[in-house]
């Protein structure tokens, strides 16, 4: 018989070494694409604190980081926006800050030089509502806002109960970008959610009813909530409506005794604020529109 090529050999070998090579540990980090389901995931990095420096943080380092605090509102909301991308449709323009993919492109000089303490909550208009031309309109556009404003807001009560620090960690929003798939989505939740109350096994999380074409904030965030957890192979995936993670703990730690974490809690206050106005508002074009 022929014999196989060296490389192919080497493959062989290599591959028999990754498949019986243990490591001996306790502690293991599992990494998870965050835009995992969506089909055009909107993104928002939102950059948490007044103080953005840890205590082992050197001199220039802190004074690198306050200089960033005052001239942007971490100094008034206790957060910035660090960045985002928007969908903006298959038939968009490519070019200038719309890449090849269609998302319109918003980087760390958005945060730092466009949005200060008089437009902030421009920022999340925008994010919400640039996809207009996707298919996002205002009534989505709400149930996204209202949807973020719970799990914000449960972030807080969490944080409120914990004694931690945290320096320069973001809240990391997405939603589906798509309008019609976003659509889709949430009436399969709402479907979901009503299947689930009929056969009582629908939960209550505290969080307000606000209806909007069938689909209550309740179903949206209980539903979308399930499937972003672990579980059975075989159990029905739902497609992905939004989400919100706390994200980057470089620089976290438990700090018994010390109490919660007010230099983070002050921006997701002020984000959950501004989120509960748009919730409240028609979102057109990045734009607020009376209602």
């Amino acid at each position: 018989s022929t014999a196989p090529p060296a490389h192919a050999e080497q493959l062989v070998l290599h591959h028999k070494f990754i498949k019986t090579k243990r490591i001996v540990t306790d502690r293991a980090l599992v990494l998870e694409n965050a835009t995992h389901g969506f089909r055009r995931p909107n993104i928002l990095d939102v950059k948490l604190g007044v103080r953005l420096w840890a205590d082992d943080a050197p001199a220039e380092k802190r004074a690198r980081f306050d200089k960033i605090t005052a001239e942007t509102t971490h100094a008034s909301h206790g957060f910035r926006v660090a960045g985002m991308r928007v969908w903006q449709g298959d038939e968009a323009p490519r070019g200038g800050h719309v890449d090849a993919d269609g998302y319109k492109i918003y980087d760390k000089n958005y945060g730092r030089e466009e949005i200060g303490v008089d437009n902030v909550a421009d920022a999340f208009r925008e994010f919400i509502g640039a996809g207009r031309e996707a298919g996002v309109d205002e009534e989505l556009g709400r149930l996204v806002a209202q949807a973020f404003l719970a799990e914000v807001e449960e972030a807080r009560r969490v944080l409120e109960s914990v004694e931690t620090r945290m320096y320069s960690s973001s809240l990391l929003f997405i939603y589906e970008g798509d309008g019609k798939a976003l659509r889709e989505a949430m009436e399969e939740a709402t479907h979901v959610g009503q299947r689930a109350a009929t056969n009582g096994d629908a939960k209550t999380n505290g969080v307000p009813e606000a209806t909007t074409n069938g689909a209550s904030i309740e179903e949206l965030v209980n539903v979308n909530g399930d499937a972003d957890e672990d579980g059975d192979e075989d159990e029905e995936v739902l497609p992905k409506i939004y989400s919100v993670k706390l994200i980057d703990f470089a620089h976290a730690e438990f700090v018994p005794g010390q109490g919660p974490d007010e230099n983070s809690l002050r921006g997701i206050r002020s984000v959950a604020e501004i989120l509960r106005g748009i919730g409240e508002e028609e979102v057109v074009n990045g734009k607020k529109s009376s209602a």
